[in-house]
C-alpha cells in the first residue's frame, strides 16, 4: 500500500507513535530476539514504510496505520494483485468504506486493475485498517510537497531538433526512489505559445512535446531508477514558446513553469546544381546557419530517392568548415527528395540531432526541337546533323544544269492515283451476279441429273 496524504495544515506537526502497550511489547521480542526497538515490528504485514527520516512516517501495525488528528485531508494509494477487487478501508469505530461509497464530494475513490487510490477529507483519528488483496511490497509515505524537477532547457534550441531531457520527482525537496510511484503518475512537458505577432508561432495551439518515463527504453539508460526520461522531437513552428512541466495523477496535478524560449527555424540549408556534378551529375549543397552551428562539426546521413522511387542513402563525415556537397546520379528525369538527418555542435558547444525537412527538386527532361520556318521542310529542320556531314564535293540541286523539256515529268491527273467509286461498284455487282448464275446452273444440273423413283406394280 502506497498512501500519500496531503496535510493541509503546519509542516511542523508529529505523528502520533505507537501506544505504550505495542511499545511495550516490541521491547519485549527484541530481548529475546535482538530486533532493534527503534524499528516497528509488523511480522505479518504486507506494508512496510518508504522513506527516511525526513518523512513523517505513518506507523503500521500488521495492516493498520494510524492517522493524526491535526490531519485535514488524507490521499491513500493502495497497489494490489492485478484484476482484484477494491479494497475495503475499515474505520477506528469499526465501519467500513467501501468503492460504492465515493461521492465525489468528502470521499474520493480512482481504482484500476491494479491499484486504488482513495482521498478523504477530515478523516477519523485513530487506527484505520485496509483490507484486499495488497501487493506484499506496499509501502507507506506521506506527501508534503511533491514536485517535479527537469532540467533547464538549452539557449540554443532548434526547430526539428531530436532532444534528451531527464527529471526526477521530489517530496519536501528529497528524491522519491520508489519505483511503484511511476505507475501511478505521469510526467510530460508541453510548450505554449507566447501569441507574440512577430514569430511563426502567433496563435498556434499547446504542443504536447514529450512524456517521460523510467523504463529503461529509448533514450532512458536504466529502468525504475528513479530517473525518468524524456524525448523530444519538436517538429513544430518556431518562436517563442514557454516550456510547462506537469505531474499529473489521478487526485492531483502539479506543474512547473519555465521562462520563454526562443525556439529557432531548422538552421539546415540545401541548394543543388543541376548538371553540376558534370554530366549525369547533380550537385547536392548542404550549409548551415553559422551564427548558431559549429560547421566544422557538422556530419550528414541521408538518403536520396529517385523519381523511380530507388533508394540511395549516403553519409558525409568530412569535418571542415566547407559547404557539404554529395553527387546524385541523373539516371531518371523527375522529382528527386531528399531527407536528412543532421548532427553537429551549436557555437555554445552543445551537441544536437536533428531532423531536416525533406528537400525536393525537379530534372525536366529535354525540350523537343521547334519546328523550321521559312519555307524549310520539316524534314530538313529535323536533320540538321545530316547535312552538315554531307561530303562538301557531291554536287546540290543547284549545280546541276536543268533537264530538257522532253524529259520533264508527265503531270498524270489526281483521279488516275484512286479507283473512281462507280467502277468500284459495278465490278463488286459484275461478280456477285456471276457467282449467283454458277451456283444455279449447278443446282438445275444436279436436280436434272436425278434418278426418279420406281413405281410400284
Amino acid at each position: 500500500m502506497l498512501m500519500l496524504c496531503k496535510v493541509l495544515c503546519s509542516p511542523a506537526f508529529a505523528w502520533q507513535q505507537l501506544t505504550p502497550q505495542t511499545q511495550r511489547q516490541a521491547d519485549a521480542v527484541s530481548a529475546v530476539s535482538g530486533i532493534s526497538p527503534a524499528k516497528p515490528l509488523a511480522p505479518a504485514s504486507p506494508l512496510s514504510q518508504l522513506g527516511s527520516e525526513y518523512q513523517n512516517s505513518i506507523k503500521l501495525l500488521q495492516n493498520r496505520f494510524r492517522i493524526d488528528y491535526q490531519v485535514d485531508e488524507v490521499t491513500m494509494i493502495f497497489f494490489r494483485e492485478y484484476g482484484s477487487p477494491p479494497v475495503v478501508l475499515v474505520k477506528p469505530d469499526g465501519s467500513k468504506i467501501f468503492q460504492s461509497q465515493a461521492d465525489g464530494s468528502e470521499l474520493f475513490w480512482y481504482d484500476t486493475v491494479t491499484y486504488d487510490m482513495v482521498s478523504l477529507k477530515k478523516p477519523t483519528p485513530g487506527p484505520w485498517q485496509a483490507v484486499g488483496q495488497i501487493l506484499p511490497d506496499s509501502r507507506v509515505m506521506v506527501i508534503s510537497d511533491i514536485s517535479l524537477h527537469a532540467e533547464p532547457l538549452p539557449k540554443i534550441i532548434f526547430s526539428g531538433e531530436i532532444l534528451k531531457q531527464t527529471a526526477y520527482l521530489t517530496n519536501d525537496g528529497k528524491p522519491i526512489d520508489y519505483t511503484a510511484f511511476r505507475d501511478v503518475v505521469e510526467l510530460s512537458i508541453e510548450f505554449v505559445s507566447t501569441n507574440n505577432p512577430n514569430f511563426n508561432n502567433f496563435g498556434a495551439q499547446s504542443q504536447l512535446i514529450a512524456t517521460f518515463e523510467d523504463n529503461g527504453k529509448g533514450m532512458d539508460e536504466r529502468p525504475q531508477d528513479g530517473i525518468f526520461t524524456g524525448q523530444f522531437n519538436l517538429a513544430i513552428a518556431d518562436g517563442e514558446w514557454t516550456p510547462k512541466f506537469s505531474v499529473s495523477t489521478p487526485m492531483f496535478t502539479r506543474e512547473q513553469v519555465d521562462p520563454n524560449l526562443m525556439l529557432y527555424p531548422n538552421p539546415i540549408k540545401i541548394s543543388v546544381e543541376m548538371d553540376g556534378g558534370g554530366k549525369g551529375f547533380h550537385k547536392l549543397l548542404i550549409d548551415a546557419e553559422r551564427e548558431l552551428v559549429d560547421m566544422s562539426t557538422l556530419l550528414i546521413d541521408g538518403k536520396v530517392r529517385f523519381p523511380n522511387g530507388d533508394i540511395q542513402n549516403f553519409s558525409i563525415t568530412d569535418m571542415s568548415a566547407d559547404v557539404r556537397e554529395y553527387l546524385i546520379v541523373n539516371y531518371e528525369f523527375g522529382v528527386y527528395r531528399v531527407k536528412l538527418t543532421a548532427y553537429g555542435n551549436t557555437v555554445d558547444g552543445r551537441e544536437f540531432i536533428l531532423d531536416v525537412p525533406e528537400y525536393s527538386f525537379l530534372s525536366e527532361a529535354p525540350k523537343p526541337l521547334t519546328p523550321a520556318t521559312n519555307g524549310e521542310s520539316t524534314a530538313e529542320a529535323a536533320t540538321p546533323d545530316v547535312e552538315q556531314n554531307a561530303d562538301a564535293q557531291t554536287p546540290t540541286s543547284t549545280d546541276l544544269p536543268a533537264p530538257p523539256a522532253s524529259m520533264q515529268p508527265i503531270e498524270k491527273p489526281e483521279d488516275k492515283k484512286s479507283m473512281s467509286t462507280g467502277l468500284l461498284i459495278t465490278l463488286v455487282v459484275g461478280v456477285n451476279a456471276i457467282i449467283i448464275g454458277v451456283g444455279s446452273f449447278l443446282l438445275w444440273f444436279y436436280m436434272l441429273r436425278k434418278p426418279k423413283p420406281i413405281e410400284e406394280a
